[in-house]
């Protein structure tokens, strides 16, 4: 977000660090916690299950299944869909959805409010220093090369 990009991320990797970099207020969150996603594991998570009984999550894997995205390659996306519905979605991908879809929406709402929207790129601007390239060099001339 040194481009003043506002970030729609989950709540892990550089997505921590980012988030308190910017501050919350001007950070799309969206997805579960790490305890959530346990607990869903842990009861038993089904994703095709899921995607059956959330319709703007069937409506995206029809997309994504149609020939729409590819119409000189019909099935291409299959081996995707196949894994997250029926190979187990290691990453909980179709759980985060409904969330994600939520968080795009506000996301669309503050970019209306150009005033908004510009604060809150602002607010990235001018808190992402320390992710910048020269600060990672200087990191790893320090930290790794020992210059």
């Amino acid at each position: 977000a040194l481009n003043g990009a506002l970030t729609i991320g989950t709540l892990d990797g550089a997505n921590i660090e980012i988030r308190e970099a910017v501050g919350e207020e001007n950070f799309f969150l969206f997805g579960m916690t790490a305890a959530e996603v346990k607990n869903l594991k842990e009861s038993g998570y089904h994703p095709y299950e899921m995607m059956r009984q959330n319709e703007d999550i069937k409506r995206i894997f029809d997309f994504i299944e149609s020939d729409i995205l590819n119409p000189l390659n019909p099935g291409l996306f299959t081996p995707l869909t196949d894994l997250l519905l029926y190979q187990g979605d290691k990453y909980c991908l179709i759980a985060d959805l409904p969330d994600f879809i939520r968080v795009n929406a506000e996301a669309v709402k503050v970019y209306q409010d150009k005033q908004q929207w510009n604060r809150m790129s602002l607010a990235n601007i001018a808190n992402m220093g320390k992710f910048s390239s020269d600060e990672t060099i200087k990191g790893y001339a320090k930290d790794i090369w020992g210059v």
